[in-house]
């Protein structure tokens, strides 16, 4: 050894790459062949192998490393309004586009098409989070706009296009096209009902018309889409809040006079751009009938909460997977971390809380399919959806945190993975709703549908077998269905948190490894269950089987 050198390198856990996120995921593949989607699978096969490709996370790396940039006018001073993009930006989207993930259920109406569309979705949010924005909005656009029929036969297949278009033109003009939205204002936020942007007829009125739109918004994603649902008042700021088709360009090719103002300098998902703009009498298209723009919010928002909750499931994953690859390379006090008992409890226990959320939100995405058709599925789509959003969504914030701890201060720096899991996890619990308003239409879901309520809970008491502990968990929610409406209201987020555990304990027993299913129900919902991951019951050599299960080696 020289005199220069100070240490050798040894003991670094290398970087995960060429994996294949799909076939690793034995509760992913069974969840995707049981609920109809087998026949996807084997593009799903390659496309997981694809993802994790080494050049496929350097573009998630430096798509977030180079933020989004704003260029309001062109260098001799007209009025551009473009946001500029990494490169990397653009091929994560053009990996999106490649599998339809932004319209494949409507673009390929078949049995299992949600489920194969939920389960793509989730292997891509692994990679990389901002860029399902766009397309996250593209696809809950698809639904509403359906229903203008002359509109739809120049949009619809733009929109099911499997090719990506970074083109900066009028949507006519591309061969494919996203769609954004434009919702909360400054003083509202959530409360969309307090919006004042209006719209006034141009010339005649009603559907389909050509309105002008003055105000602005808030939080206006993503900015560069070639077009976005819009709401706004009719006539004044008093009118009746009706949804707008609003283009980035006008038909004659002008600039449709949407100002982006500034972009917002986020937490996280960073590389997706969120804006402020103003509407300068910009152009926009009436969507439905006038006064009917809360109902399509909330159609949209429904399609975007299932988003969430798989993208949340997704970043729950990823950090289970790269907390068990740490562990299963890093050596301390003479072992390797995977073969320490402690360790293992919390890999363990972070396993079941991945596996019970992969479960639920496949769930999810299957009832969506079937919700027009049967009661039961409604429910599920009307009920669950908000409290699976509410408590998945927050779950990943702590599973990240924990996963990040397995990293130590390997974790806590910006070159691995485990800083950009952290700091994506909170935006699917504040986005299209935040906890308490998920908590608030959980209730108002099962007063506007009484019945709901007794086929979801004889369903999950079903799947279930009868489980004591599950029957008891059932016992507690029927009990506070019967509260006073305040004192309901007040426990609102303890519902929700108890349906959804009591649905995934369900979901395991039905479908997942017996000694998995177990241990999640006892610790779940058998208040065996810290505030803390990794204080599950059982011995060592059990443990280590649930985290080889959840991630085989």
């Amino acid at each position: 050894m020289t005199e220069a050198a100070t240490h050798r390198v040894f003991n670094q856990v290398p970087d995960l790459t060429g994996y294949n996120l799909f076939t690793g995921d034995p509760a992913l593949r069974a969840a995707l062949e049981r609920l109809g989607g087998g026949w996807h699978a084997s593009a799903l096969d390659i496309f997981g192998a694809r993802l994790g490709k080494p050049d496929v996370q350097q573009w998630a790396a430096e798509a977030n490393r180079h933020a989004p940039e704003l260029h309001t006018h062109s260098r001799t001073g007209e009025r551009i309004d473009e946001v500029e993009f990494p490169p990397a930006w653009h091929a994560l989207l053009a990996l999106l586009r490649s599998q339809q993930l932004q319209a494949l259920p409507f673009a390929q109406p078949r049995e299992g098409a949600w489920v194969a569309r939920a389960a793509g979705y989730f292997l891509q949010a692994q990679a990389e989070s901002g860029s399902l924005c766009p397309p996250t909005m593209t696809f809950a656009s698809i639904p509403v706009l359906q229903k203008e029929a002359t509109l739809f036969a120049e949009l619809g297949p733009k929109l099911f296009a499997t090719l990506h278009d970074p083109r900066d033109l009028p949507w006519r003009d591309k061969h494919a096209v996203m769609i954004g939205m434009g919702m909360t204002e400054k003083q509202g936020g959530s409360d969309v009902r307090s919006n004042t942007t209006v719209a006034r007829a141009v010339r005649g009125g009603g559907r389909g018309a050509e309105y002008a739109i003055t105000g602005h918004k808030w939080f206006f994603s993503a900015p560069m889409c070639d077009a976005h649902m819009v709401v706004a008042r009719m006539g004044a700021q008093d009118g009746p809040l009706s949804c707008f088709f609003v283009p980035r360009f006008r038909d004659d090719g002008s600039k449709n006079p949407v100002q982006i103002q500034r972009l917002k300098d986020k937490l996280g998902n960073r590389s997706n751009a969120s804006s402020e703009v103003e509407f300068r009498e910009a152009t926009g298209i009436l969507i439905g009938e006038e006064g009917r723009g809360i109902p399509t919010i909330i159609e949209m928002a429904t399609y975007t909460r299932l988003d969430c909750v798989i993208g949340s499931a997704a970043i729950i994953r990823a950090a289970l997977v790269q907390a068990i690859h740490h562990a299963r390379h890093r050596m301390a006090f003479g072992r390797l971390l995977v073969e320490q008992p402690l360790m293992r409890n919390v890999l363990a226990d972070l396993a079941l809380e991945s596996q019970a959320a992969t479960l639920l939100m496949m769930e999810l995405a299957h009832a969506f399919e079937r919700a027009d058709a049967d009661p039961l599925a409604a429910a599920w789509k009307r009920i669950v959806t908000p409290a699976a959003k509410f408590w998945v969504c927050k779950r990943a914030i702590e599973v990240t945190g924990e996963a990040m701890e397995v990293w130590g201060g390997n974790g806590y720096v910006e070159e691995g993975p485990m800083a950009r899991l952290y700091r994506e996890a909170p935006v699917n619990s504040i986005w299209e709703g935040s906890g308490n308003i998920m908590c608030l239409d959980v209730l108002r879901a099962l007063q506007r549908n009484p019945e709901d309520a007794g086929r979801l809970l004889q369903d999950l008491s079903r799947r279930a077998g009868g489980h004591p502990a599950v029957r008891a968990a059932l016992a507690s929610l029927q009990a506070m269905l019967r509260d006073a409406p305040d004192l309901l209201e007040a426990g609102a987020r303890r519902f929700a948190q108890g349906l959804v555990l009591t649905a995934q304990a369900a979901l395991m027993l039905a479908h997942a490894d017996a000694d998995d299913a177990e241990r999640f129900v006892a610790s779940r919902l058998g208040h065996q269950h810290g505030r803390v991951f990794g204080t599950l019951e059982g011995g060592d050599a059990a443990l280590a089987r649930v985290v080889a299960r959840a991630w085989p080696a």
